[in-house]
């Protein structure tokens, strides 16, 4: 981009009691401490005059081309990687099998890393290099391990992460590809991100977690931004989106409701939160309307196996917001998913990546979401991340010996003549 535009940031406000703050190196309130998850504010007004349907036009096709409401300086290079601006597919046959009448699948594994997590990774690395810090690390069950580390990577940034004993092992070689200082836990997710948190404070590192790290989210709410110029006037009824630390769901919903600010879309559409029966308390939070309890996890969707989810209050606010709702499936439930995206939409996506597909299918069958309505699901992650749970879905393969008759009986055992 040869124009830099300068952000439109106005100030960071506490969402627990409200203080604001300006912008500047914080992560939380000063006054709530870990609970005090900061939100980023921006001018809307000078943002809906430089933010126009005709300026648009003339942007690169990437999350860049919303730079006036991202917190990036305009005075640090952007990382030379496409981020965002992801592909969009009708897919009639997925729909008609979960029941839906118009079904979208919005695939986020086509990122550089093949995760989301690359829309909060890339302003991560932009915010440690505006702070001057040389090493950024950050917590992970693995998507945002190893997109902070291809990030780290195209920025010249040292990148140190510490993951749980869960995390996939293909998630774990991608990242040490990109050259990242790996510290598997023996222990769980909340274990890591304690220990990443200290080991920030102690030896002066950025720390990139999203649940703490403010400016983060707005990395991820560039996919609503992109939903509501993508779909226009034809914005769906549901945007579905998998849960786990309550981010991606928070900041999906905060761009989309910048956009109806903006004037780009009428109407907020419904947030369908998705989470793992095995990991589920931001949804008990949501259902009881009282404060997140804790939990131990249980599920094969690693990336959202997050038990002490640190922005529930973000994720609630945004659904009941959008008079959404929020849904649990099962791993079952999940491995049928990854199958029927594949095989009905043409999108391999990881156990989490595809939650929200499953989510959704349950949701039509309890008269949740009506079968009349439309929906974009968000599939987070590629099913390359986690191979190992793509076997258990996908089954074998026909082993032949090179003889044509032997051919033809198999095929015929199979049903497939």
């Amino acid at each position: 981009m040869s124009y830099a535009p300068p952000s439109l940031i106005r100030d960071l406000q506490c969402l627990v009691c409200g203080s604001t703050f300006a912008n500047g190196d914080l992560h939380t309130c000063p006054n709530c401490g870990q609970e005090g998850i900061l939100d980023v504010r921006f001018d809307y007004d000078a943002a809906q005059k430089a933010l126009t349907s005709r300026s648009l036009a003339s942007r690169p096709h990437d999350h860049w081309r919303y730079r006036e409401l991202l917190p990036v300086s305009p005075d640090v290079p952007l990382p030379h990687l496409h981020v965002g601006w992801t592909p969009l597919y009708e897919v009639p046959r997925l729909g008609s099998a979960i029941g839906i009448e118009r079904l979208y699948l919005k695939d986020d594994g086509r990122n550089p890393t093949s995760s989301f997590k690359d829309r909060a990774s890339s302003v991560g690395v932009l915010k440690a290099v505006e702070f001057g810090f040389q090493t950024i690390a950050c917590a992970s069950t693995g998507n945002a391990a190893s997109s902070l580390a291809g990030l780290a990577a195209a920025t010249g940034l040292r990148s140190v992460i510490f993951v749980p004993q869960r995390a996939p092992e293909p998630k774990i070689t991608q990242l040490l590809m990109f050259g990242a200082t790996v510290i598997r836990v023996l222990g769980s997710y909340e274990q890591a991100f304690e220990l990443c948190r200290r080991a920030c404070a102690e030896f002066g590192w950025y720390d990139r977690n999203s649940g703490t790290n403010p400016f983060l989210v707005e990395g991820k709410k560039t996919a609503g931004l992109e939903i509501a110029e993508q779909f226009g006037a034809r914005l769906p009824d549901w945007v579905v989106v998998s849960v786990g630390d309550g981010c991606t769901i928070g900041g999906i919903g905060k761009g989309l409701q910048e956009m109806v600010r903006l004037g780009f879309i009428d109407r907020m559409p419904k947030l369908l939160g998705v989470q793992a029966e095995g990991a589920r308390p931001l949804m008990d939070a949501f259902l009881s309307g009282g404060a997140l309890v804790p939990s131990e996890t249980n599920t094969i969707a690693d990336s959202i196996a997050v038990g002490t989810p640190r922005n529930w209050r973000r994720a609630i606010h945004q659904i009941r917001e959008s008079t959404g709702t929020m849904i649990s499936v099962s791993d079952e439930e999940i491995l049928d998913a990854m199958r029927a995206t594949a095989r009905l939409g043409g999108v391999f996506g990881e156990p989490a990546g595809v939650a929200g597909v499953a989510g959704l299918k349950k949701a039509v069958a309890l008269g949740i979401v009506e079968s009349t309505s439309s929906a974009v699901a968000v599939i987070t992650g590629n099913g390359l991340k986690d191979i190992q749970t793509a076997q258990k879905a996908a089954g074998v393969a026909l082993d032949v010996s090179p003889e044509f008759d032997e051919v033809k009986r198999r095929l015929n055992e199979k049903g497939i003549l």
